[in-house]
């Protein structure tokens, strides 16, 4: 029996002051593991995670809490420290605030006061590291939990049950053309690789539009950054272009490349296909237990991506306290009406998915 819990909004404040940048997220790991052993929650803290859970695996299914300790760097336009965690009103001021420790101090906490009630099954809260790059060891920590059937992932959504996460694909455009003075920018034989490149950029709006998903619309392709030249009056050999693919479940990523590759005429080369997108399965029993212990709950398709896309093989939602575009700006902040609601949402999903 855990003993009796701190707040979550304590713990919040302590993890805001912890300037777990990724890669530096040892004391906020430290801290996380220190709380779950001051409550009586089995712990382990390893190179991929803190992993605490309570109830019996060999009782029921396993439910995880998913979320990360790791925060962006703070940035410029800061009206206050952003390691030094401030309550204006409602508003929890700090880096990492809403995105996502919020999340963590609400899981943590429900997990201690599901400690010693009567679940079928297991909880599992999984606080992993490297969210925000591309080296998030939600991959290697899945494994070490063993049996995983369904998982709240905690991100920021306003306690919005998110049923749909887009996925991101990088792709960039290389048009190749010749290097010569550009006073002798003519002729059969010349090709301006930026001429070239802008008329395949013109083909991106709604260029695989005929696909739309039910909750998340049309895959998006936007160009995001431009590469080109050698001198101001030198043609380019190349010129090439950044796209942004923010993708859906209507396509794989591996057909995404293909009808790029078909409908544009310069070289495509894929960079990341890493995060999928993701959405529950239509028959989710999670879905339904969120949907009986917060009735009337409203369910959307999330723009932004998670570690969700590495619990895909499991039935899976994404909801957490906290507001989506305050993630990574200057003066992040949460509410703390939702960091509490959030604490008691957790633990009365967790009992409806093990009853």
């Amino acid at each position: 029996m855990a003993s009796t819990s701190p707040t979550e909004i304590a713990l919040l404040r302590d993890l805001v002051a912890i300037p777990s940048i990724s890669g530096e997220e040892l004391p906020a790991a430290e801290c996380v593991e220190a709380t779950a052993r001051r409550l009586g929650l089995d712990v382990v803290r390893d190179e991929t995670s803190v992993r605490v859970e309570v109830g019996d695996v060999t009782a029921g299914p396993t439910l995880a809490f998913a979320t990360h300790l790791d925060v962006v760097p703070p940035g410029d336009g800061w009206t206050r420290d952003p390691f030094t965690p401030v309550i204006e009103g409602d508003l929890l001021y700090g880096r990492g605030s809403g995105d996502a420790k919020a999340s963590v101090a609400a899981m943590l906490t429900a997990l201690a006061d599901l400690a010693g009630r009567p679940l079928r099954g297991r909880a599992v809260g999984l606080f992993t590291y490297g969210e925000e790059t591309r080296h998030a060891t939600m991959p290697d920590a899945i494994p070490r939990v063993g049996q995983l059937d369904a998982a709240i992932v905690g991100e920021p959504t306003n306690l919005r049950l998110a049923v749909a996460q887009r996925g991101l694909m990088m792709v960039d455009l290389v048009a190749h053309g010749t290097q010569r003075h550009a006073g002798y920018a003519s002729g059969e034989d010349f090709s301006n690789a930026v001429v070239a490149l802008a008329r395949e950029i013109v083909k991106l709006d709604g260029i695989v539009a005929e696909r739309v998903h039910p909750i998340l619309g049309v895959t998006t392709v936007t160009p995001t950054m431009l590469e080109a030249g050698v001198s101001r009056n030198v043609t380019p050999p190349s010129a090439r272009a950044v796209l942004d693919i923010r993708s859906t479940p209507a396509w794989t990523h591996e057909e995404l490349e293909a009808a790029l590759r078909d409908r544009l005429d310069v070289e495509v080369v894929v960079t990341s296909t890493r995060l999928v997108p993701c959405e529950t399965p239509a028959d989710s029993p999670l879905r339904a237990a969120v949907e009986r212990a917060m009735p009337g709950i409203e369910a959307y398709g999330s723009p932004t991506c998670s570690d969700w896309c590495y619990l895909r093989s499991v039935d899976a939602v994404k909801i957490g306290p906290g507001t989506s575009q305050r993630s990574h700006t200057p003066d992040e902040a949460v509410n703390l009406s939702e960091v509490t609601a959030a604490r008691r949402f957790y633990a009365r999903v967790a009992e409806e998915y093990l009853r």
